[in-house]
């Protein structure tokens, strides 16, 4: 028989929309949690980014909201926070990412839940976190990625800050608040007791910053951009060829040692400028260009069976399609199809999450909204469908 998914039994309360929350309740449920999508009468504002469309859903909703159910719920009616509440009580974890004091205002707040609740471990997610004072600033993904410093360091030294392409920002933050979900849980095994975790956009994107960071910490040089060159590897970047380009990561000596074998110039590794990393950063400008020559006198193609065949990290730059269509990646199921009810087949990217005994799994479509609400509240809080038909008629959920 094969085992349960590692988080099966633990019940999520998602009172997140758009991107950074919706990640991480995704990747609890990919863990084999319920997660239990509690959303507006209008839905998640990513519902409607788009196009494409599949099924009359945006494909940005639907890349991170598999494996949960919908339940619509209006948290500006008292009894809808009451039913809140009644879930909340029934939950082992809630994840918010409204604006700070917001669920206090509504009665939700961690104090209010956890009295009722004391095992609750409690995620709210914001812009700049719960304390400062910056703490009321609405944030979004491109204002952290630039505040946070990330734009800084990224684009051709000549060039306009830019951000990446994809909101890496929310990404992380969902990320680290998955992982502190997980710890918190592991601690409750011991103490038997829930806690609050505050996840904070701008801190996620700080911490990101990794060596970067340390490098500005250690030396007090505010770094710059290296476009696709790397501020402390040398050769590790973007060549171009004859017929394209490709990447270069050279990270040790021995590397390089092979490299120059490989390209018949043996004189670049004994050469004292080159012989070392430091040394190698430090005369970059008069290492380069001979490799852009050497790589533009053959193909791309040529030039990556040459590097692999070395054993020189390397890689093409490959496109999103090209991603998707590739063989490793289809091994690795990172692509998967499945039902829709309205789509028919959609396909997502799978998890990236591989276990040996107690595997990931994706079992559910994203929902449509709402397509739960009657199944939670009979089910879990036992409501009559003439109750539901009064909690419609009034309002309270769609």
């Amino acid at each position: 028989m094969t085992s349960q998914p590692p988080l099966a039994g633990v019940r999520v309360i998602d009172l997140t929309r758009v991107l950074a929350g919706p990640y991480c309740t995704m990747m609890l449920g990919d863990l084999g949690a319920e997660v239990l999508k509690i959303e507006s009468p209008d839905g998640d504002d990513t519902r409607q980014w788009g196009p494409p469309f599949a099924g009359g859903e945006s494909a940005y909703y639907l890349c991170v909201n598999r494996n949960k159910k919908s339940m619509t719920l209006n948290l500006k009616n008292a009894e809808g926070r009451e039913i809140a509440r009644e879930l909340a009580r029934r939950g082992d974890v809630l994840v918010e990412n409204f604006r700070v004091g917001a669920m206090a205002e509504w009665g939700l707040s961690y104090p209010e839940l956890r009295a009722i609740n004391p095992r609750l471990i409690y995620c709210a997610i914001t812009g700049y976190g719960q304390t400062g004072p910056y703490k009321d600033r609405a944030g979004y993904d491109f204002a952290i990625q630039a505040e946070g410093g990330m734009m800084s360091i990224t684009g051709e030294p000549d060039g306009a800050p830019m951000k990446v392409g994809v909101a890496m920002a929310d990404i992380t933050t969902g990320l680290f608040a998955a992982n502190a979900i997980l710890a918190a849980l592991y601690e409750r095994e011991k103490s038997g007791q829930g806690q609050f975790i505050d996840i904070a956009l701008l801190d996620a994107q700080v911490a990101t910053l990794a060596n970067v960071a340390s490098s500005y910490l250690v030396s007090s040089q505010p770094p710059q951009r290296y476009g696709n060159a790397h501020a402390t590897v040398v050769p590790y970047q973007l060549f171009p060829t004859r017929d394209g380009s490709l990447v270069v990561g050279i990270g040790t000596d021995r590397q390089w040692q092979k490299f120059c074998a490989l390209i018949g110039r043996d004189d670049l590794a004994r050469d004292a400028r080159f012989a070392t990393n430091p040394a190698r950063v430090r005369n970059r400008a008069e290492l380069i260009p001979p490799l852009e020559k050497i790589f533009a006198a053959l193909g791309t193609a040529e030039w990556l069976a040459r590097l692999q065949n070395a054993g020189i990290p390397c890689g093409p730059i490959n496109t999103v399609d090209q991603v998707l269509n590739d063989a490793q990646v289809l091994h690795r199921e990172m692509v998967v199809e499945m039902q829709h009810p309205t789509a028919e087949k959609i396909k997502l990217v799978g998890t990236p999450l591989k276990f040996s005994r107690t595997p990931a799994r994706i079992v559910l479509p994203p929902p449509l909204l709402g397509e739960h609400t009657a199944e939670i509240l009979r089910g879990l809080l036992g409501l009559s469908a003439e109750e539901i038909a009064r909690l419609r008629e009034e309002g309270v959920i769609t």
